[in-house]
């Protein structure tokens, strides 16, 4: 096998592997999912509490 069509086959296999990829982050499957991920930063925080503060002094 030439190195040429080694080349050719490596571009169609990731060509592919972006297709998919694509696929995967917009099927209607992971909608939810993906919502729910992106609004964590706005959760309410009264089921976690804060983290305590660490001194880095004498550690």
């Amino acid at each position: 096998m030439s190195f040429g069509a080694l080349h050719g086959l490596l571009t169609v296999l990731l060509m592919i592997l972006f297709g998919g990829i694509v696929w995967w982050a917009f099927s209607r499957k992971n909608k939810k999912r993906f919502d729910e991920a992106a609004n964590l930063p706005f959760a309410d925080d009264e089921n976690h509490p804060p983290a305590r503060k660490r001194s880095h002094e004498g550690d």
